[in-house]
């Protein structure tokens, strides 16, 4: 992965970028997609489904199993084994948010109380787990040895990316290319798979699997991209989380690494005591957003996100065009065109 910044822009006077085209592809599907999780979230024991219906029915986007719908509209299959899979896909996607707001600490999620913080941070985990092996329950149920190897790397990158962030956390020195490697395995791994699997029930070729795969990876780095600008760029009510998270947690998201790079000695300086958790203060955040804002760092943020979002579009270029493809393009412009 590079970060090469290119002039990439939708045509002037063109609608402002929307997902309501891949919602209308996918609006059926996803109906059975989440029977599937309401049933599959099921327990005995009451605090699991109380637990992770606090986050799954929270208002998330469900972008990752909208892929994997979306990616068999793309290649024409008329089976239905791609929903318990997107289901699959949403339960690693939960378990993985679960894991992260305890790691974190976090204090807000999808504009409310994170799990963590209702539940308590034993119980979060232990239902997080329990949403992993729900996941590779459907995964096996399928039957597929290939989705079961597509599915189960994904989570392994997934958990890599995150140990590699918590590695590289309150580390100035962290680089760009360092910071696009985190994200192509914490996010955008598991974009790529949701995105594949569609291939591969419908037993596509080798390179109708590679070009959703390199939609699905290439997509998951600009959202991400744009996820990390927001937090210097929106507010809680917009995020659905507290703003200023990654500043205060030492995150070395792009703005700040290139905010650093592109600022002077005594900015530096600031910025070294912020991520080394010596400047958290709201003035001190204040001070950050204003720094992030002096160089620009927002915007060049998405300049490198709208990057992999043309990438991700011109990856569908293998495939006829139709709804399902100029759904999917238009979702990778709003991943780049999102204040939310």
């Amino acid at each position: 992965m590079t970060a090469e910044i290119v002039p990439l822009r939708k045509a002037s006077g063109a609608p402002e970028a929307s997902i309501d085209a891949m919602l209308g592809l996918t609006a059926s599907g996803l109906n059975a997609v989440n029977a599937v999780i309401l049933d599959r979230m099921q327990s005995e024991i009451p605090l699991i489904p109380s637990l992770a219906g606090h986050l799954i029915s929270g208002g998330g986007k469900r972008l990752r199993p909208m892929l994997t719908l979306a990616g068999a509209e793309l290649v024409g299959y008329q089976g239905t084994r791609h929903y318990k899979l997107a289901a699959a896909v949403e339960f690693i996607h939960t378990a993985t948010l679960l894991h992260d707001d305890v790691v974190d600490g976090s204090e807000m999620r999808r504009g409310k109380a994170a799990a963590n913080i209702i539940f308590g941070n034993p119980a979060t985990v232990l239902v997080g787990d329990f949403l992993f092996s729900r996941a590779f329950e459907l995964m096996t149920e399928d039957g597929s040895l290939k989705v079961l190897k597509i599915l189960s790397s994904a989570s392994a990158i997934i958990a890599e990316g995150e140990v590699a962030q918590l590695t590289s956390q309150r580390k100035i020195t962290t680089s760009e290319q360092r910071y696009l490697d985190i994200i192509g395995s914490k996010t955008a791994a598991l974009f790529a798979a949701a995105s594949r699997i569609a291939a591969v029930v419908a037993e596509c070729s080798d390179a109708e699997e590679q070009a959703l795969d390199d939609y699905g990876r290439n997509l998951g780095i600009a959202f991400q991209l744009v996820d990390d600008a927001l937090d210097y760029s929106s507010d809680a009510a917009e995020m659905g989380k507290d703003r200023g998270d990654d500043f205060r947690e030492g995150k070395m998201t792009l703005p700040v690494i290139l905010a650093y790079a592109r600022g002077d000695a005594e900015e530096r300086k600031f910025w070294e005591a912020a991520i080394l958790g010596h400047r958290t203060s709201d003035e001190d955040l204040a001070h950050a957003v204003s720094l992030v804002e002096r160089h620009d760092c927002v915007t060049a943020t998405r300049d490198r996100a709208r990057h992999f979002a043309q990438r991700a579009a011109d990856a569908l270029s293998i495939f006829p065009d139709g709804k399902a493809r100029e759904a999917m393009v238009e979702a990778a412009h709003f991943a780049v065109a999102r204040g939310f």
